[in-house]
């Protein structure tokens, strides 16, 4: 069977669904159809119609959950839709979305953040994290497709942004929701919190980040001036599909029950273990709480500590090893040439990279990932799935569509537009300043 994307774009019509907060989808829209596509939006509540500002092909979305299936198939008829265009595609309504094209033999661009995040988003094709084709493919196929390619690995661009602008955005598509959302009567969330509760919540972290900073500058000092062995827990968003789609545990307590009682039964006795909060983490899942009650519990309340959110880099200096459920920061691990055991489905999940040892014997002593091999898995997917920009800042957005648009365009995804030597070449990333 053809796949209805492998025409021209003159006679493609992309579906975009829900995406990232703020204006890139509508710039994204805005340079399809520059390049002659046709475009439609699905807005499922305010925030998506504000987002979208004056571009034409918008469709409101007002009825019930459950009619989506229905309406989604009238759409795809109505419309002659080709590609299907989203943000994740584990919520319930871009799963819908992924299964019907899949039964059409549609394109599904899918984009998520970076798995080599901040300085590149994700573009894939068919699914991502857990459903990415990455999932399938060993060291020696990367290995395989590299050696087409006598390129050097992109160094990474220049800075896009900052963490407030994608809190900004945050706050701002959830007051939309709030304010504005009478046209959109049966609009439900794809999270268990309210959007009352969500935008609440964006707006306390928003206006905490200098205190959050302060208090989270004062606990790595505390760590780095420690003068201990230590091992790091790089927690995720308990509510982020990666961690409720792709993962055993339930909630985030769950994973550091076994974390803490792994390391209480197998680290050295003076060995600390320092709990890494996510950038985002608003407050939602008592996470602090938790780590200080399961530490007191294991007998290692004096060797454990919590770092609220913030960058990565100084804590990762002097590390030992650290553990995760599948958060991309295991990409940062890794390139360090740390040991890190995961838990759940990760695109960098292979055995040259990560420890499979039981916990408590990981604690003890682990071994490092094969170098070579992260490098070569590193450049394969920096050619590839990994493209230069950002979702949240201008600078980042206008980067970003350099270069997606063509590859979205292309009749073959990412992996297999580089192995035939039709995807673009991204050393001169390295001019930009």
């Amino acid at each position: 069977m053809t796949a209805k994307h492998d025409i021209a774009a003159a006679n493609r019509t992309f579906l975009f669904l829900q995406g990232p907060h703020g204006p890139f989808f509508h710039g994204l829209g805005t340079m399809l159809r520059a390049a002659g596509a046709r475009v439609v939006r699905v807005g499922f509540n305010a925030g998506d119609r504000a987002f979208w500002f004056r571009a034409p092909g918008y469709v409101a979305f007002d009825r019930a959950p459950g009619d989506w299936p229905e309406t989604l198939a009238g759409l795809l008829d109505r419309h002659r839709v080709t590609d299907i265009v989203l943000y994740g595609d584990t919520r319930a309504i871009h799963a819908e979305a992924v299964r019907q094209a899949r039964d059409r033999g549609l394109a599904i661009h899918v984009f998520e953040e970076g798995y080599m995040r901040p300085f590149w988003v994700t573009y894939e094709r068919g699914g991502s994290n857990g459903n990415s084709r990455l999932m399938g493919l060993t060291i020696d196929d990367m290995r395989a497709a590299l050696a087409l390619s006598d390129l050097e690995a992109p160094l990474p661009p220049a800075h896009w942004g900052d963490m407030r602008q994608h809190v900004f955005y945050g706050a701002l598509y959830h007051w939309f929701v709030m304010f504005r959302n009478r046209a959109y009567p049966s609009f439900r969330g794809h999270r268990t919190l309210s959007v009352q509760a969500e935008f609440r919540l964006y707006l306390k972290r928003l206006l905490l980040m200098p205190a959050h900073a302060a208090e989270r500058r004062i606990a790595t000092r505390r760590v780095r001036r420690g003068g201990f062995p230590y091992h790091l827990a790089l927690l995720q968003l308990e509510h982020d599909s990666s961690f409720q789609e792709h993962s055993p545990f339930a909630t985030m307590t769950e994973f550091l029950e076994q974390v803490i009682a792994g390391f209480a039964a197998g680290a050295p006795r003076h060995h600390h273990l320092v709990i890494k909060a996510h950038p985002l983490e608003d407050g939602r899942t008592p996470v602090r709480t938790d780590t200080r009650r399961l530490a007191a519990a294991h007998g290692i309340a004096d060797r454990t500590h919590y770092v609220r959110g913030g960058k990565l880099a100084q804590l990762l200096q002097d590390a030992r090893s650290a553990v995760t459920v599948n958060s991309t920061a295991g990409q940062q691990v890794l390139w360090r040439g740390i040991p890190l055991r995961v838990f759940g489905a990760a695109v960098y999940d292979k055995p040259e990279l990560v420890s499979m040892r039981p916990l408590a014997e990981f604690f003890a002593g682990a071994t490092r990932p094969d170098s070579r091999a992260y490098k070569d898995y590193r450049r394969f997917l920096l050619e590839t799935s990994q493209v230069p920009g950002g979702f949240y800042s201008a600078r980042g957005r206008r980067q970003l569509l350099r270069h997606v648009v063509d590859m979205m365009l292309m009749d073959e995804d990412p992996y297999d537009a580089f192995r035939s030597g039709k995807a673009a070449p991204r050393q001169q990333l390295r001019a930009i300043s």
